[in-house]
């Protein structure tokens, strides 16, 4: 298979929460005038976390509706409130949470992400995203100077389609007229990214930049970018 176009997930993938996400939620609480520790924050992400992964093995669906998207991030935070006791407001501090994650400026690249760009276009490889995402994401990424180097960028909820669906990767494929077998997918979560892009056709390859090495091992994951091209079968 000669691959003529590699797609890249998003989050934990190519960009990271800017400073953090507990950071975030810390500042946009004291800004309304609940000043809590970092410290108290940070313990409550397993929480939030816990709240958005219920809701994604309960329905994921909801990456296709720009409202179900924005209500299970308003509700994971929202959870973080009313932990902190913000009762009365805790919806609409946990909205300016929300809105603060369509800033690229909360957001940062990683360091291997444009340089690994860089390296597949000189070999003539076309760049496209494809991520579960709200309709902010091509803001977002133009805003990181990712828009200079990709060709398309879908997004579950202007596409109206989901990862894992093979759908929306044909589609991502169609919009740069190369077949699914000619691509390749690169993303964090095996779930949508893996078993997704492999329903489809495409070489489908797992980034696992928090894990361990021997986590890795098994998953067959790569830690980043640097060998990105072995991984993809060009070397």
């Amino acid at each position: 298979m000669q691959i003529r176009a590699v797609f890249f997930d998003v989050g934990n993938t190519l960009l990271k929460p800017h400073p953090s996400v507990s950071e975030v939620c810390r500042q946009v609480l004291a800004q309304a005038g609940h000043v809590h520790d970092l410290s108290a924050i940070d313990r409550l992400m397993p929480l939030v976390v816990a709240y958005y992964e219920d809701r994604y093995r309960d329905d994921d669906t909801f990456w296709t509706s720009e409202e179900e998207t924005s209500s299970v991030w308003v509700g994971m935070y929202s959870v973080m409130c009313r932990e902190l006791g913000i009762h009365a407001d805790a919806a609409e501090l946990a909205g300016r949470v929300y809105e603060e994650f369509g800033d690229a400026s909360r957001w940062r690249l990683y360091d291997d992400v444009l340089p690994a760009f860089e390296r597949l276009r000189e070999r003539g490889i076309r760049l496209g995203i494809i991520s579960n995402w709200d309709s902010r994401l091509t803001r977002v990424l133009e805003g990181l100077g990712v828009g200079d180097y990709v060709e398309t960028i879908v997004s579950s909820a202007d596409v109206k389609l989901r990862k894992p669906d093979p759908r929306i990767f044909e589609l991502a494929c169609s919009r740069l007229g190369v077949g699914v077998s000619d691509a390749a997918h690169v993303g964090d979560h095996h779930y949508s990214d893996i078993v997704g892009a492999t329903a489809a056709g495409m070489r489908a390859v797992l980034v696992d930049r928090s894990g361990s090495a021997a986590t890795r091992a098994e998953s067959g994951a790569v830690a980043d970018f640097d060998r990105l091209e072995e991984a993809l079968g060009l070397e």
